[in-house]
């Protein structure tokens, strides 16, 4: 769905997709690899389309081509990743935060999936931060 709604607002572009990680080797010992394997594998199966998907990528390698290359790693997404799919709730929102405060980024989060897009707002966004809530659900409708 997320890919869907990337789709609608950049119609002409391939969305790319990094899919997160401590680390960018496939290892048993951190589980969340494994599910960033799993995920990038779909796309080969034509279960996941319309984007380009990889991982396990750590974050330098998901938003820096420099960082992939000095690991010597290949990936179409390094560099140009459009969506960060994470591990978990925790290290979400702890992106999104830093992402936010750190970066000065401009972030509309909403739920898809339910009946309707659901709003995610934070207590401290001021009102343009709403407003692009809404505008976002709305080019989903």
């Amino acid at each position: 769905m997320l890919i869907d709604l990337m789709h609608m607002i950049r119609e002409d572009t391939q969305v790319r997709v990094a899919v997160l990680s401590v680390v960018e080797t496939v290892t048993s010992a951190i589980p969340t690899t494994l599910d960033a394997a799993a995920l990038s594998q779909m796309v080969d199966r034509g279960q996941i389309t319309n984007a380009i998907v990889d991982g396990p990528l750590a974050f330098d390698n998901a938003i820096s081509l420099f960082a992939a290359e000095a690991k010597c790693i290949s990936s179409s997404v390094s560099g140009n990743a459009d969506i960060l799919v994470v591990p978990d709730l925790e290290s979400g929102n702890m992106l999104a935060k830093q992402l936010k405060y750190l970066g000065q980024a401009v972030m509309a989060g909403i739920v898809l999936g339910a009946r309707v897009p659901i709003i995610l707002t934070s207590r401290a966004d001021p009102m343009d931060i709403r407003i692009y809530f809404l505008c976002t659900c709305f080019i989903y409708l």
